[in-house]
């Protein structure tokens, strides 16, 4: 979408080239599904032809870029300090040579004519993808970003203009990642960390999530950390990844809802479930069964042993996968762990050392079961997951049947994952002495892998997720992107 047709020679096929009136005007473009639409259009402004576009865009169902989130973020003062807190070493690297102590860096479709500067260019262009940038960078003790823009096209300079043109001709015509559907309603983005050890999902069961979202309407792409900033051309965002609140997970999360899209991990969920202090603190409220525990500080660290017995363990209020899940046996012990764990937290977590052969996992979406599994301790060790420095060791699972399960099993997992929220959960519990079920967490986002947590149900599980997204999207009552 451009302001004049003469002002862009750019051909490729598939790629239409319209007057920014027209595309407002013509009720032709009302209707048009599946369209992204790229706006070179001068005037950002509030409420200018430009802002418009993006804006009709987002509300015709189109994938506008610039969004206008991007728009209204350019615009915002202290967007340049969260951007350099990020980028600042390939500022410092990139700009070294420059002699002066202040430099305007052209982004044309994430290049720049300086191929040292590409990858610059590049990064800058995912923080904020809108086609047309320039940023703006000034010395005082390193080199610092003080503003970035979207320009009018006609501020090209004329010896830029062949290398635009091409840019945007390779951007126009780059291939997508993943096979698209083009009779889909909507648009789904999975998202993967290919450098993640112990990914929550295996290869095959996101092979059978793209299949199950697919089969409910969705366009699937599998993304990974490189496309974050691309999200807002999609309607919805499984996050497939290891969450935590201090992590890329969690800031994709918010940008995703921000944008309008249905986020499963939402952000709320990531920080209720990521931190064992507000999980203790939700079981005590709500009077759901769980180990003896306390929320341990400086001040009442005396209080421990007697508390909650010996041994007991000790947790990190952030730990995953068993880390910084330690065990103490003795009141030295204790204090040693204690002081070794209040060096990264001012509060941790104490509970009762609760033996048994097994954890159950119950696995939760829209406030109904969709899983049962068994996770069994490590041989000779006390939890399900044990390391051997950068070695992790998992003990064995099995899937089983809800009618198989205890009626408080699954009644107790319910009960905890309906006070997170209404999201897709992992409920661990143990059952204790004379049947006493207790939660000991709840995740956000669960193993779901092929071959294990599958074993029964098999697609169904898959499918149940899926259709919880396609209703969400269908519930917002408008198509955000």
């Amino acid at each position: 979408v451009v302001d004049s047709l003469t002002d862009w020679g750019v051909s490729v096929p598939g790629v239409e080239v319209v007057r920014a009136r027209d595309y407002l005007a013509n009720g032709a473009w009302i209707d048009a599904r599946n369209l992204r639409v790229f706006n070179l259009s001068g005037d950002y402004r509030y409420q200018g032809v430009g802002y418009y576009v993006s804006l009709i865009a987002e509300a015709r169902g189109h994938r506008p870029e610039p969004s206008v989130g991007t728009i209204q973020d350019l615009k915002l003062r202290g967007v340049t300090k969260v951007v350099s807190d990020d980028l600042e070493e390939l500022f410092q690297r990139s700009l070294a040579p420059i002699a002066s102590d202040s430099f305007v860096l052209s982004i044309y479709f994430g290049h720049n004519l300086a191929k040292r500067h590409d990858r610059l260019a590049r990064e800058l262009f995912r923080a904020f993808p809108a086609p047309l940038l320039q940023a703006h960078f000034e010395r005082n003790d390193g080199w610092n970003l003080r503003r970035i823009a979207m320009i009018d096209p006609i501020d090209v300079p004329e010896s830029h203009r062949e290398f635009v043109l091409k840019s945007a001709a390779a951007y126009f015509g780059r291939k997508e990642r993943t096979r698209r559907i083009d009779t889909a309603r909507y648009d789904l983005a999975i998202f993967v960390d290919p450098k993640e050890p112990t990914p929550p999902s295996n290869e095959l069961a996101l092979k059978r999530f793209v299949r199950a979202g697919e089969k409910v309407g969705f366009n699937v792409d599998i993304i990974e950390p490189e496309d974050m900033q691309r999200i807002a051309e999609y309607d919805a965002l499984f996050i497939r990844a290891t969450t935590n609140v201090h992590h890329k997970t969690y800031r994709l999360a918010r940008k995703a809802e921000a944008e309008g899209l249905v986020v499963i991990d939402d952000p709320t969920s990531i920080l209720r479930c990521s931190n064992k202090v507000y999980l203790t603190e939700l079981l005590q409220r709500y009077d759901i069964p769980a180990p003896r525990s306390m929320v341990v500080h400086r001040l009442n660290r005396d209080l421990v042993a007697k508390a909650v017995g010996l041994p007991c363990v000790l947790k990190q209020p952030d730990g995953s996968y068993s880390r910084g899940v330690l065990k103490a046996k003795t009141e030295a012990e204790l204090h040693t762990i204690l002081d070794q764990l209040f060096e990264d937290s001012e509060l941790l977590i104490a509970q009762e050392f609760a033996p048994t052969d097994f954890d159950w996992r119950v696995g939760i979406v829209d406030g109904r079961p969709i899983y049962v599994c068994k996770y069994f301790m490590v041989r000779n060790h006390w939890q399900i997951v044990k390391h051997e420095g950068t070695r992790m060791i998992g003990g064995r699972s099995e899937a089983l049947r809800f009618e198989d399960t205890p009626k408080r099993v699954l009644q107790t997992a319910l009960k905890a994952a309906n006070r997170i929220g209404n999201g897709l959960y992992g409920v661990d519990l143990k059952t204790l002495d004379r049947g006493r079920v207790v939660v000991v967490e709840v995740n956000d986002n669960p193993s779901i892998d092929g071959g294990y947590e599958d074993d029964i149900y098999g697609d169904d599980i898959y499918l149940r997720i899926m259709q919880s997204f396609l209703r969400r999207v269908e519930g917002r009552g408008t198509i955000s992107s």
